[in-house]
């Protein structure tokens, strides 16, 4: 994704570091990628974690979820979720719809968790 431009980079904040007990609290809102070429990068952190959870990567036509369906990321389904962690998975930019969002299923919580995502935007 960013081989040598990674200054060309941009990042966006998808879920602020939260204490989430349940899965609507570790859910992100619709993000803008539209613009994004070659790989859209998603880091996900986890901080302390009493039960378990699942991360999931959503994509969507629009920002209010038109069409939303998980993508698989191109390293295949996030692995096992531990405590202090940080998981990194990364889609085509090509193969999204043009919306993303992190989705943490919360099995048993709480669970501390953050997400970003990091895209290349095209230049016209």
């Amino acid at each position: 994704m960013l081989g040598n431009e990674a200054h060309a980079a941009t990042s966006k904040l998808l879920l602020s570091p939260v204490s989430a007990a349940n899965t609507a609290a570790a859910t992100s809102a619709w993000i803008d990628v539209r613009d994004s070429v070659g790989d859209i990068m998603f880091v996900n952190q986890v901080g302390a974690l009493t039960g378990s959870l699942v991360w999931t990567i959503e994509h969507a036509s629009d920002d209010s979820g038109t069409g939303g369906a998980a993508i698989t990321p191109n390293e295949g389904a996030y692995a096992a979720v531990t405590a202090n962690s940080i998981q990194k998975r990364t889609i085509s930019a090509n193969a999204c719809a043009g919306y993303v969002r992190c989705v943490g299923t919360i099995v048993t919580g709480p669970a501390l968790v953050a997400a970003s995502v990091h895209t290349r935007p095209q230049i016209v």
